[in-house]
């Protein structure tokens, strides 16, 4: 009996020891810092709505497109005895491009001239022996057959002379293809043939291929829903940049010349096309690059960096801090996003201080401590360049040159 006693009284003081340990430990852990927090300000980082002039670009993939190429062929035989140009040379309208050997269209144009000299001195005699008929005719000594049967021997004469002529001016244009000249100025590519080899007109491989680089044109598509505001717009007065493939350096800047008459259904797409001046030949045939079309620009708009605008269950909202440096949730209706901030149609007025860093815990009500950020401005356009004028293509530039 007495050992059951002891066992309860020392149950009971290691109970109360063990409560006293616990109450210790506890009144210990609220006095560690940090712990009464929760209360202190959420450092975040803000910055003003400004109102700025912004300018609203339509994007899309585009290509690099000459405005006249031409492969140089041959329109007569012969044997290439010169090409004078150097490939990746930049040449004018009207240098030379390469000479067949012009001896055989010489001769042949020497004939021509030797039997037009030989019909005239006939047409020549023909027309005295008939002013002498017509002399004669009166007194008797010829009769009238006799004068006719030499005015029609004149009159074939002279369709001798003048299919003479003709021939003559065919020699001369056989003649003139021996030299072939660019017919418009651009840069020469790789040499198809070398001096020494036959060409001919039926040989379709071409001497060399002649592309226009200045000025030239780039042709991109955007969404058709895109084409009522463009058409909206003065075409002409359209600026397009031409953007490098990770669309962060601008290589031309240029105007919007024409849109496709349809919209290809297939894609959904509208086709457009730009003219570039390229006077240092940032642009090259075939290059892919991203166009911007500068449709419009929206002034005074009221602009916050696009990080500041979140998403949430009812669309989209900013943290708002007000002079009591709490937060609140406003929502906001975002417009067009451009160079890193976002036009806010409804929602925020001007001079008010958004949120930018920081969001993740943040509630309405909560006090927080702001360290101010600059807003990032949008970057004006540059007023539009005068459009290049397109030039005409020659009548036979996607075939033989002369």
């Amino acid at each position: 009996m007495r050992q059951a006693t002891s066992f309860v009284v020392a149950s009971i003081a290691a109970a109360g020891f063990l409560a006293a340990c616990s109450h210790s430990s506890s009144g210990s852990g609220a006095d560690k810092p940090g712990d009464a927090g929760d209360d202190a300000p959420i450092p975040v980082t803000v910055t003003t709505v400004a109102s700025q002039d912004v300018p609203i670009y339509f994007n899309g993939l585009g290509s690099v497109l000459a405005f006249n190429s031409a492969t140089i062929l041959a329109q007569v035989s012969g044997q290439l005895v010169a090409v004078p140009f150097k490939e990746g040379d930049e040449v004018k309208a009207g240098d030379l491009l390469a000479q067949v050997d012009p001896r055989t269209y010489q001769a042949t144009l020497d004939q021509a001239l030797a039997k037009k000299a030989q019909d005239q001195a006939t047409l020549a005699s023909d027309k005295l022996d008939l002013k002498r008929y017509q002399t004669l005719l009166p007194g008797g000594y010829v009769n009238r057959q006799q004068v006719d049967q030499q005015a029609a021997t004149v009159q074939s004469a002279e369709a001798l002379v003048h299919a003479d002529e003709a021939a003559i001016e065919g020699d001369q244009v056989q003649l003139s293809f021996c030299t072939i000249r660019a017919p418009f100025a651009g840069v020469v590519g790789i040499r198809q043939v070398d001096v020494g080899n036959l060409v001919s007109a039926t040989n379709q491989t071409g001497i060399v291929v002649l592309t226009q680089i200045k000025p030239i044109a780039v042709t991109f598509t955007l969404p058709e829903q895109s084409l009522a505001q463009i058409r909206a717009a003065d075409t002409q007065q359209l600026t397009v940049l031409a953007m490098n493939r990770d669309n962060q350096a601008e290589l031309a800047r240029g105007q919007l010349t024409a849109f496709d008459n349809q919209i290809d259904q297939s894609t959904g797409t509208i086709k457009l096309k730009a003219a570039f001046a390229n006077e240092d030949k940032a642009l090259w045939p075939g290059q892919f690059v991203n166009a911007r079309l500068l449709v419009r620009t929206q002034h005074g708009a009221l602009i916050v960096p696009s990080q500041a605008v979140q998403l949430g269950p009812n669309g989209a909202f900013v943290y708002v801090v007000d002079a009591q440096q709490a937060v609140q949730i406003r929502t906001v209706t975002p417009g067009a996003s451009e160079g890193g901030v976002t036009v806010i149609a409804q929602g925020l007025a001007a001079g008010e201080n958004v949120v930018v860093d920081g969001q993740s815990r943040l509630q309405a009500g909560t006090k927080v401590k702001t360290s101010a950020m600059a807003a990032a401005p949008a970057t004006a356009p540059a007023p539009p360049p005068a459009p290049p004028k397109e030039p005409q293509p020659p009548g036979s530039a996607a075939g033989a040159a002369q």
